[in-house]
């Protein structure tokens, strides 16, 4: 799921995805703001890096498991400190982080074990006394709704943005499975190709459970709410 649903795709659309990704949410800027001077932060899936600098003050490195996605972000700065790695896997020394930033990320794993292992690896590369911010999408949105928890969101990638106009069609599933999808279908009214991403959308208190039941007694969760769509947890690293 993850690597034709989500890590294909955002090579696909790395390019369209950052240019529409480039205004650091409000939220996440007084957190990364509040931080003391020379704090080393990582940002596991930092995405094209609109967040590694926004406070010069911070020592930032980032992380995502897209090439083209990390290529973007050292367009944007070559001075920022990035590097394709997975985020189940992070190729970072335990306990020397001051802050753990995750946006956008665990809601791309298509199982609870695997967001598990996404969250364990934060904890690890954490100090003790460190606070990492998570945040993933909600189930319950405004502007959109859901049938389920696991979806595919279409992204409409333009041709203009296409280095070629041969659509790849990745998904292994046939029409007559119930969860097949296209991972790109061309759409020629909007001359466009259509790719799926997959998410699972987190109820209200889920990410909480789920954090309480696998880090009980390591992880302490200091503040939860609301922002752009997404359910927020800061938590701080007790063992």
């Amino acid at each position: 799921m993850e690597k034709k649903h989500v890590y294909e795709v955002y090579e696909k659309i790395a390019p369209h995805f950052s240019d529409t990704r480039y205004k650091p949410w409000p939220m996440i800027l007084d957190f990364l703001n509040s931080l003391p001077d020379s704090s080393l932060v990582a940002d596991v899936g930092c995405g094209n890096g609109k967040y590694l600098g926004v406070n010069p003050k911070l020592h930032m490195i980032g992380t995502d498991r897209s090439f083209n996605l990390i290529g973007c972000a050292r367009e944007r700065d070559q001075k920022f400190q990035t590097f394709v790695a997975d985020s189940l896997a992070l190729p970072l020394r335990s306990n020397v982080f001051d802050n753990v930033i995750s946006i956008a990320v665990v809601h791309h794993f298509s199982s609870d074990s695997l967001r598990v292992q996404a969250l364990s690896e934060m904890h690890r590369i954490l100090k003790i006394g460190g606070v990492m911010l998570v945040y993933v999408w909600a189930y319950e949105q405004e502007h959109r709704q859901f049938a389920t928890q696991d979806v595919f969101v279409p992204w409409h990638l333009h041709d203009t943005y296409e280095e070629s106009k041969k659509v790849e069609k990745h998904a292994k599933a046939t029409p007559q499975d119930s969860n097949y999808i296209d991972t790109a279908v061309q759409d020629k009214e909007k001359n466009a190709t259509v790719y799926h991403r997959y998410y699972h959308v987190f109820r209200e208190g889920e990410l909480e459970s789920l954090i309480s039941h696998h880090f009980d007694g390591k992880l302490v969760l200091e503040e939860r709410y609301y922002d752009h769509a997404n359910w927020v947890v800061k938590l701080k690293k007790v063992a």
